[in-house]
């Protein structure tokens, strides 16, 4: 069976931000991903994750723009100084919080400018930080109208050009259900390339239990592959509490 981690920017959301990793290693949880833990001070949710023997999985990337840009734009042609600036500001907090992986956002763009700016951004990111592992993943058009990134087939092309060891695959059963309508499929056709998994039904994005996705045969297909990572939880409960959506966890 998969090791399983909370996202806390969805899970426990009922409660204030730093309350939420408490809750998270109450229920069970060793590890959590946080989207966007820009707003808190590094050292705040150091404290939290310490004093709760928590491992810090992912962070996204780059960190929102408050002056009005969008919160991704790595594919954003013309766009590098600012990639490069705020990347390094990522680190600074991945190295704070000994996070293991970075998510690169490719943020609202299409066409060969587009394409031919995610690669190089991406190749420059795995060179200046060749110790810190990044990821890209597909977000499902409806979700993410105008998102460059929004295949798997897309993915796999990019991971390719930009053909660097510690840049992978961000896989997630909900987009991938709702990209390609079969999330197993898509497990089996990219499920090598991943550096990392999460996990909502489709199409709500809510807990395992409802959709046509057999989270228990994913379980097992992904164990079987040999992907020995986290599993991260990464949907909106049901629920009023999240403690309560979680009854498809495994004991």
């Amino acid at each position: 069976m998969p090791r399983f981690a909370a996202n806390i920017s969805m899970l426990f959301a009922e409660l204030p931000y730093l309350d939420r990793f408490a809750a998270a290693a109450n229920a069970g949880f060793k590890a959590v991903e946080i989207l966007s833990p820009y707003e808190v001070a590094a050292k705040e949710t150091q404290r939290a994750l310490l004093s709760n023997g928590l491992e810090l999985l992912l962070i996204n990337a780059p960190p929102p723009n408050y002056t009005g840009g969008v919160p991704g734009y790595a594919a954003h042609p013309g766009g590098t100084d600012r990639f490069q600036r705020d990347i390094r500001r990522v680190l600074r907090y991945g190295e704070v919080l000994n996070v293991g992986l970075i998510h690169v956002m490719a943020g609202y763009a299409k066409g060969d400018e587009a394409r031919d700016a995610f690669i190089n951004n991406l190749r420059w990111a795995a060179d200046f930080a060749p110790k810190q592992r990044f990821t890209i993943e597909p977000l499902n058009a409806g979700d993410q109208p105008g998102y460059f990134l929004d295949d798997y087939n897309l993915a796999a092309e990019m991971l390719e050009a930009v053909n660097r060891p510690n840049v992978g695959l961000q896989y997630d059963a909900y987009h991938a259900q709702m990209i390609h309508g079969d999330a197993a499929q898509v497990w089996e056709s990219f499920g090598s390339a991943a550096m990392h998994v999460q996990i909502g039904a489709a199409p709500s994005r809510c807990e395992p239990g409802t959709g046509p996705v057999d989270f228990a045969a994913l379980f097992q297909a992904i164990d079987d592959s040999g992907y020995r990572g986290w599993v991260s939880a990464e949907y909106t409960p049901s629920t009023l509490r999240t403690e309560d959506s979680l009854s498809w966890l495994p004991e």
